[in-house]
């Protein structure tokens, strides 16, 4: 029960920062009339820039923004492969407080890594046109003029208050009341807690104050209805089936002496969509137990719960994106393990 109701409470939370950031770029989309969006679109290297700099923010914030832009077609399956490379999840904190002078070398690289990969496969999926993913779904700037703030309006809006806008409103009080309270969230007041409030703010802010129909059309319509349940399900599911199998499976027992085995389970390890198992090779390194590469790779292909948002959105986008950051996680775990490190 304990391992339902802890998968359950990161899943609303999860699944509540993924709105609240679709909430925020619909509104800032509309609010600039697609010019945020239009200069994501054009690339170059400032959305690679972007998307490593996000990842590289020590737990799974960023990387949860960047696949809601990918979702959106903003970003490139490159800048989405690279974030998720970059990014170690709630594992950072950890190894600032552990290793902190090696995670600052660890990041280095990663970015440095990121980068490289991220360009590469942009670089061939332009080149190779049937393995080109599209999103399904871009965003569409609608041909009438869309105020999203209007003083005058909101009284009126609120006396004439759709079911839409009440339940959107109350939910977001309610997780609001519950982060407050220390019910979701970290349990201390730390940099992520404080931003989840200004987000939960923010989007309760929104919500009560653009007009009918930017809350039908953008949010109630495409966010809600198109994609909360089955991100909700999906990452509930997932928590819950991977809690379960750590419970039972003791992943040291796999571990071998030889470090090359090391290696490749440290790999293996990493595709599980879960910040937890992670923490195992932190631990062995911190101790002197497992060389630098062996870190390296478990980080290159783990993202913490980054990738969960996108599992619920595209399995096959999802599949690919841990294929290239195995491929690429054992390719420089290996040469740093040849070199001696």
């Amino acid at each position: 029960m304990e391992i339902a109701i802890g998968a359950l409470k990161d899943a609303v939370l999860i699944t509540a920062f993924v709105f609240m950031m679709m909430v925020l770029i619909e509104y800032i989309n509309v609010l600039t009339r697609g010019a945020l969006t239009s200069a994501l679109r054009r690339g170059g290297w400032q959305s690679y820039v972007l998307a490593v700099l996000l990842g590289a923010t020590p737990g799974c914030l960023g990387a949860f923004a960047v696949v809601t832009l990918y979702e959106h077609g903003i970003v490139s399956m490159g800048a989405l492969t690279a974030t998720m490379i970059a990014t170690s999840g709630d594992e950072a904190f950890v190894m600032l407080a552990m290793i902190p002078r090696s995670y600052v070398l660890l990041t280095g690289v990663l970015l440095v890594v990121a980068l490289g990969v991220g360009v590469f496969i942009d670089w061939c999926l332009r080149h190779c046109e049937g393995l080109i993913l599209v999103p399904s779904h871009t965003y569409e700037i609608h041909g009438e003029s869309c105020h999203c703030y209007r003083a005058g309006r909101i009284v009126d809006q609120w006396r004439e208050c759709t079911l839409a806008r009440a339940s959107l409103a109350t939910t977001i009080a309610l997780f609001l009341g519950a982060l407050l309270g220390g019910e979701v969230g970290p349990a201390e007041w730390n940099w992520i807690r404080v931003t989840l409030l200004l987000t939960s703010a923010t989007t309760l802010f929104i919500v009560s104050t653009v007009p009918e129909h930017f809350l039908q059309e953008h949010l109630w319509e495409h966010v809600v209805k198109q994609h909360l349940p089955r991100m909700f399900l999906w990452t509930f599911g997932a928590l819950l089936l991977t809690a379960l199998a750590n419970q039972h499976l003791h992943l040291e027992q796999f571990l071998q002496a030889n470090p090359v085995a090391v290696l490749l389970v440290a790999a293996l390890v990493g595709i599980i969509p879960e910040s937890g198992p992670h923490l195992f090779f932190v631990t062995l390194y911190a101790q002197g137990a497992i060389p630098f590469s062996v870190l390296l790779t478990s980080s290159v292909v783990q993202d913490g719960h980054g990738m969960l948002p996108l599992l619920a959105h595209s399995g096959r986008a999802f599949i690919i994106v841990k294929i290239i950051n195995l491929i690429a996680g054992l390719l420089f775990g290996s040469a740093l393990l040849a070199a001696g490190w």
